[in-house]
């Protein structure tokens, strides 16, 4: 979810689940350790539990990392050996060290001996022709043994790491929901969660019957408003209440004015709510008007107001 799941966007999501552990983008070790480490890992307070997932393969790069990380309080880091583009792929990073697992396992354990958060593994069912379910059963139990790893997210697609985009990595694989049950079945101490093509809490409650937890990317980034029913129908807490798209557009608008008066261009915070009128009367009225006015000068959190007035069918006067 690069260039997706930035601080303003999961300062929203935070606003529609309370639960729900959120992901910062993949930030490589390089840019945390020579980059604008303020610019990259800078986050809200109200985004906990939040988990930084970071991209790497040297030992110390990633064990230091770990331990910025646990400074700066994130409540998880997470290796990210799953994503499939050259740009990635030419650092050594992501899909690629599925074909190294001792690589990922010595990384691990250098990450889990300098921090107590925990360290999880982000990573593909396979890549290439090295997609046997054999093969992913032995990249999970060498990294697992070899470097202490508790806990594999795992895409249930392989990925093509030539020939196809990031994109078509996301389509064109099928998805091989048995692969991940099956590791779960023959690993029962591991926890292991599924991702990949889950677009419904409906579906997450299915997988949950086999795996141990699920993750989801961008059907929850393109159809938010999911998220909001999550606390109680999937975190089961009884005292959770379902917050209303005004609710959250409200909060938001007022997100929206401090990070404009700090500096922040509108679209840059507004792009992530497009998707949250999905489905609804009005929607493409709320994205077309989101898109076009946040571009101008002196846009603020009075035209996503507006917009909302308009979606609702409510005096902007009422919402000032």
């Amino acid at each position: 979810m690069m260039d997706w799941t930035d601080r303003h966007c999961r300062y929203f999501h935070r606003l529609l689940t309370r639960h729900a552990l959120l992901y910062t983008e993949m930030v490589t070790t390089g840019a945390i350790l020579h980059g604008d480490r303020q610019r990259l890992l800078a986050y809200s307070p109200q985004e906990h539990p939040l988990a930084l997932q970071i991209g790497g393969d040297d030992p110390e790069d990633l064990a230091t990392c770990a331990a910025i990380a646990e400074d700066l309080e994130f409540d998880e880091v997470n290796l990210n050996v799953g994503c499939p583009s050259d740009r990635v792929q030419r650092g050594r990073i992501g899909a690629c060290l599925m074909e190294e697992p001792d690589v990922v396992a010595e990384g691990v354990a250098a990450m889990r001996s300098r921090v107590r958060i925990p360290v999880t593994v982000k990573h593909r069912i396979g890549i290439d022709d090295l997609d046997r379910y054999e093969d992913l059963l032995d990249f999970v139990t060498r990294v697992s043994r070899g470097g202490g790893a508790s806990t594999f997210i795992v895409h249930a697609r392989k990925a093509w790491l030539q020939g196809l985009s990031p994109k078509q990595n996301r389509e064109v694989p099928p998805l091989r929901y048995e692969d991940v049950y099956r590791l779960k079945r023959d690993l029962p101490h591991l926890i292991i969660e599924l991702n990949g093509g889950v677009t419904t809490l409906e579906d997450v409650e299915k997988h949950l019957t086999r795996v141990d937890g699920v993750m989801l990317g961008r059907s929850a980034y393109h159809m938010p408003y999911l998220l909001a029913a999550a606390d109680r129908q999937i975190f089961k807490d009884p005292s959770a209440k379902q917050a209303s798209r005004l609710e959250v557009v409200s909060q938001f608008a007022d997100y929206c004015d401090q990070q404009v008066a700090a500096g922040q261009p509108l679209a840059r915070l507004t792009r992530h709510i497009l998707g949250l009128y999905h489905g609804c009367p009005g929607a493409r009225a709320w994205r077309r008007q989101l898109t076009e006015e946040a571009r101008e000068p002196g846009a603020s959190g009075n035209l996503v107001r507006e917009a909302l007035s308009r979606v609702e069918g409510i005096p902007a006067g009422a919402l000032a």
